[in-house]
């Protein structure tokens, strides 16, 4: 009986067992994506390469973020990690935002980036990051990151979660169909303000 059972523990085990490539015909979950099938896994699911690549900051906000989440790289899925590159042009910005699902480390590996959080007894925690220098925002607290000096900078942020989740407070309250008396209540803001982030932003109502 015992060479059996050692026999078990010698043989190799599924892939399974290892990790689960996220299956991207199928719906995201909030316990991931189901796994691929054995025989349509490659080396290519566990590769990642835009990273490398200079993210397009022409827009409101003058930045961009390329994510390296489980929709973008299957090999995360299931691992508890996954990453993304910020990209931050002259005078840009990453509005106040939460992650509900992970934890992030921020890494400076160019330029200068303002980062900084709120906790939940509204404490705030900021720091001028140069590069080489890194920043921890702990799971579900609103945070930020402001481009500190007067050339392009960039981060790379790794997350506890291959699927982070994100929510933009600014666009959370001004970008979408909200009725206005309603924002103006919860945000005390006037009238002519809120209808004018709604008109930014995209918003209505």
């Amino acid at each position: 009986m015992l060479p059996i059972l050692l026999l078990c523990f010698l043989l190799p085990s599924s892939h399974a067992a290892d990790f689960c490539v996220a299956d991207l015909m199928g719906s995201l979950t909030p316990s991931g994506y189901q796994c691929k099938v054995e025989s349509a896994v490659t080396t290519d699911d566990f590769v990642f390469t835009g990273l490398g690549v200079v993210g397009n900051t022409s827009n409101i906000i003058k930045a961009a973020v390329t994510p390296a989440f489980a929709a973008q790289f299957p090999g995360v899925n299931g691992l508890g990690i996954s990453a993304a590159r910020l990209d931050l042009a002259a005078g840009g910005v990453i509005p106040l935002h939460t992650h509900p699902a992970a934890s992030e480390l921020l890494v400076v590996t160019k330029g200068i980036i303002v980062a900084g959080f709120i906790s939940s007894a509204n404490t705030v925690y900021y720091m001028t990051l140069h590069k080489g220098e890194t920043m921890v925002f702990p799971q579900g607290l609103l945070h930020f990151q402001v481009n500190g000096g007067g050339t392009p900078a960039v981060a790379i942020v790794s997350f506890s979660s291959p699927s982070p989740g994100l929510q933009i407070t600014s666009f959370a309250l001004f970008a979408n169909n909200l009725p206005s008396a309603l924002v103006e209540k919860v945000t005390f803001l006037d009238d002519a303000e809120v209808k004018k982030l709604k008109k930014v932003l995209g918003g209505t109502g």
